[in-house]
C-alpha cells in the first residue's frame, strides 16, 4: 500500500522582493508595478534582470505582478540593487507587503482611476496590520472590470458615483473623492477588529460578522466585458500562455512596437502602451485561443508541491476541451483562484479530475495518466 500523500503547504503570504519565496528551481522574487505600469525603460530592464538573474522568463501573475523565478540566493541582493536602479522597488519593506492593488489597466494619465491608486499608496502607511493576501482593488474606469478578481476592499464605479465597497457585499458605500481613502481606511479597521485567524479575507469576515449598514446601500455598475488581445484606444495588447512571458522575446517585441509602458492585468494579458500591433508568435494574439481560458501552474520540478508535470499537459489538452482548463500541481490551485469547467490536480505522477470546481474539491475520477486523459471526452 502506498503512502498517504502528504497536503501542500499553504504558505499564507506571497513572495515579494524584499522577501522571495524558495521554489524547485531557485527564488520566486515578485515585483508590483504601481499603477500596474512600467515605462519602457524598467520593461526592458526587467527583461534583461529575468536573462542575468532568472531564468529567462517573467511571470505574470493573477494579482497583475511580475515575478522573476529560478534566482539563486547569493544574487539576491544583486538583483535588489538592479530593481531599485529601475525604481522597482519599495525601499521600506513593509510598504512592499501592504502595496496590494489592483488598478484597472485602461486608465488614462491623471485620470480618476490613477488619483484614487497614487492616494492610496501614500497613505499605505496608515493602514492597520492586515493579512498578507489583503488585497484591493481601484475599479473606477468607465466599465468596471475586475469584478471577478480578487481583493478585499474595492473602489469602484456604482450606479450613481464612486462606491467603496467590502468584498462579499452586494452594496457599498458612496463616497466622494476627496474622502475615498479616509473611508477606505476605516473600513480597513473595521476589518482588523473582526479578523479571526480563521477568518481572514474581507468575505470571510463579512459573512460571519454583519458588516454594519453604513457601509452598504448603494449598488455597484455593471461589470463590463472582458478584454482580448487586440488593438485598444491605449495601444496593443498581447496575451501570455499560463502568465509566462519569454523575457528576449518581450524585450524584442516592446522595441519592435514603439511601445512606451507595459502594463500590466490579472488575466494573462498586457497592453504595450502607444504600441503597434505587429505579428508575434510568442505571444497569444487571437482571443478565441483556447490557450487563454486554460490556467497551469509551473508544476514539477519548478514548484516542491506539485506532483505532476502541468503545463506540456495543459498545452496538448487546451483544444480538447470546451470552456475553461486547469491544470495544477497540487490541490492548492495557486494558477486559477474560481472554479474552471475541467480541473485536474496533479497527484503521484497522475491527476485527478475535477468538473466545475477547483482544485480542492473531490474529484469524480483519480489517478488519470495523461495519456488516457488524451483520449476521454472531458466535457
Amino acid at each position: 500500500m502506498s503512502a498517504p500523500v502528504s497536503k501542500p503547504v499553504v504558505q499564507g503570504w506571497c513572495p515579494g522582493a524584499h522577501r522571495p519565496m524558495m521554489s524547485g528551481d531557485g527564488l520566486v522574487v515578485r515585483v508590483r508595478p504601481r499603477l500596474a505600469r512600467l515605462n519602457a525603460t524598467q520593461a526592458l530592464g526587467l527583461c534583461q534582470l529575468a536573462e542575468r538573474f532568472g531564468n529567462g522568463t517573467i511571470d505574470l501573475t493573477n494579482r497583475a505582478n511580475l515575478q522573476l523565478r529560478g534566482v539563486k540566493e547569493a544574487d539576491h541582493q544583486s538583483l535588489l540593487a538592479k530593481l531599485s536602479a529601475l525604481d522597482l522597488l519599495d525601499a521600506e519593506p513593509g510598504i512592499e507587503v501592504r502595496r496590494n492593488i489592483l488598478v484597472s489597466p485602461l486608465y488614462e494619465a491623471g485620470d480618476l482611476t490613477a488619483r484614487l491608486t497614487q492616494a492610496l499608496i501614500h497613505r499605505l502607511a496608515d493602514l492597520p496590520a492586515l493579512p498578507a493576501k489583503f488585497g484591493f482593488a481601484i475599479d473606477t474606469g468607465p466599465a468596471r472590470l475586475l469584478a471577478a478578481d480578487s481583493a478585499d476592499i474595492r473602489l469602484e464605479t456604482g450606479a450613481e458615483g464612486l462606491i467603496l465597497r467590502a468584498d462579499g457585499c452586494e452594496t457599498g458605500r458612496a463616497v466622494s473623492e476627496a474622502e475615498a481613502i479616509d473611508q477606505l481606511i476605516l473600513l480597513a479597521d473595521w476589518f482588523a477588529e473582526n479578523q479571526t485567524q480563521d477568518n481572514r479575507r474581507m468575505a470571510r469576515v463579512v459573512a460571519a460578522q454583519s458588516l454594519p449598514q453604513d457601509w452598504q446601500g448603494s449598488l455597484p455598475s455593471v461589470a463590463g466585458l472582458p478584454l482580448q488581445p487586440g488593438i485598444c484606444e491605449l495601444g496593443a495588447l498581447y496575451g501570455a500562455t499560463f502568465g509566462q512571458l519569454p523575457a528576449r522575446r518581450l524585450f524584442t517585441l516592446i522595441e519592435d512596437t514603439g511601445a512606451s509602458a507595459l502594463r500590466v492585468t490579472p488575466w494573462r494579458l498586457f497592453l504595450l502602451e502607444g504600441g503597434a500591433a505587429i505579428p508575434a508568435p510568442a505571444f497569444v494574439t487571437d482571443g478565441t485561443d483556447p490557450l487563454m481560458t486554460t490556467d497551469a501552474c509551473p508544476g514539477a520540478p519548478f514548484c516542491p508541491q506539485a506532483q505532476a508535470e502541468t503545463r506540456g499537459v495543459a498545452r496538448a489538452l487546451a483544444p480538447h476541451v470546451e470552456g475553461s482548463l486547469h491544470v495544477s500541481g497540487c490541490s492548492k490551485g495557486c494558477a486559477r483562484i474560481g472554479p474552471a469547467d475541467v480541473t485536474l490536480v496533479g497527484r503521484e505522477g497522475r491527476f485527478d479530475l475535477v468538473k466545475n470546481g477547483r482544485a480542492g474539491d473531490e474529484p469524480c475520477q483519480r489517478g488519470l495518466t495523461p495519456e488516457t486523459l488524451m483520449t476521454m471526452d472531458l466535457t
